[in-house]
């Protein structure tokens, strides 16, 4: 059965968070910087880093994973 965003605690009914703010930490890399780094504005990198994107192609993934030098599973997971 489908769970609706008050029973998972939040806004996104998908139950998964973003590390993104982790990860650039981790790495010394500001969100601009990723912004050059994998041509994405950093206005929608924000929308990801804060939990608020409801979809993210998987192009996008794979560039942002590779300017991290990261696993998918590294950078999104299960709240």
């Amino acid at each position: 059965m489908a769970r609706d965003a008050s029973e998972s605690g939040g806004d996104d009914p998908g139950g998964v968070h973003c590390r993104l703010d982790e990860l650039l930490a981790e790495r010394g890399l500001t969100l601009a910087r990723l912004s050059e780094l994998v041509g994405v504005s950093v206005v929608n990198l924000s929308v990801l880093k804060n939990d608020r994107a409801r979809a993210i192609r998987f192009s996008t993934l794979v560039a942002i994973c590779d300017a991290l030098d990261c696993e998918v599973g590294e950078l999104l997971v299960r709240a």
